[in-house]
């Protein structure tokens, strides 16, 4: 078996981190198309990374038109077994304010114009969302985020929303009336995908702003939201790099529930699936096919 491989999907500048070496931008080819970017493969002490700019270097691609499934594809196919996702989020409550990291474990889903699973006609397949992102991965954040003293919540709901414009008022203060704790534009479908593709998935959410719920929000300015940006994108490249050989060398994942997801999923009778399908995904669902 290859060694472990850590995903990290979010912004183009994670990958600039001190050590990382034998590095190399790769162009990965999916049966659902190109993902966002060429992933950045390196290595930082030993563990093997792949760095996903999610919108495309330079910030190319908006929310609803991601590949969310060619870039979980591709993290696949390059041996990723767990998968570190960083994005910036809106705060829905008073305790969350800008540069607090959220480590989600909770989802809803406002999303309607994406394709959200791997799946479809010719082989049906259901994979529990319970609990959508592993617990054994947000563990690991956790304890990293307290160790560097970052301000941080141990779970939270994170709303996924449509975009690219943000929320009503009316909006934001019905999801927190839901008692949603962040709000932002990237997560879903992604963590679906991931848990189809079996791949272990931790959200890190990163407080930017307080979504416009805030008696205060229109007093923030441009200058301020991008002071914050930038703090988080530096916490997040420390946070990875203390991450890194933490998460590759855990002995405990090969056990994980996530990566046997689809051990009761297929409904599909095997007589009745479509070959053509059945190809398509074995690069993502080849351990059970």
């Amino acid at each position: 078996m290859s060694e472990p491989l850590l995903g990290i999907v979010g912004g183009s500048g994670l990958y600039d981190l001190p050590g990382l070496t034998d590095t190399r931008w790769v162009r990965v080819e999916t049966p659902w198309g190109a993902p966002s970017d060429e992933v950045f493969l390196g290595t930082l002490g030993g563990a093997r990374l792949a760095f996903l700019p999610r919108h495309g270097r330079g910030h190319r691609i908006p929310p609803s038109e991601v590949n969310y499934r060619a870039n979980v594809a591709a993290l696949k196919q390059l041996g990723a077994t767990d998968v570190l996702s960083l994005s910036a989020v809106g705060s829905l409550r008073a305790d969350l304010p800008p540069g607090t990291f959220v480590v989600v474990d909770q989802f809803i889903d406002r999303t309607t114009l994406r394709a959200s699973s791997f799946f479809g006609t010719g082989l049906v397949a259901h994979v529990s969302m319970a609990h959508p992102v592993c617990s054994r991965l947000g563990r690991h954040v956790l304890a990293a985020l307290a160790q560097q003293g970052v301000p941080h919540a141990a779970g939270g709901t994170y709303v996924a929303m449509e975009g690219p414009q943000f929320s009503t008022l009316a909006e934001s203060q019905l999801y927190r009336s839901w008692n949603a704790s962040v709000i932002g534009m990237t997560n879903l479908p992604e963590a679906k995908l991931a848990r189809e593709a079996e791949l272990c998935y931790c959200s890190v959410s990163m407080v930017t702003d307080f979504d416009c719920w805030h008696p205060a929000h229109d007093a923030v300015t441009v200058e301020a939201i991008i002071r914050v940006l930038l703090g988080n994108a530096q916490t997040a490249r420390t946070l990875v790099a203390g991450l890194a050989g933490t998460i590759t060398g855990d002995s405990a994942a090969a056990a994980c529930g996530c990566r046997h997801a689809l051990d009761h999923a297929l409904i599909t009778a095997p007589e009745a699936r479509d070959p053509a399908l059945v190809e398509k995904l074995r690069s993502i669902a080849a351990r059970v096919l």
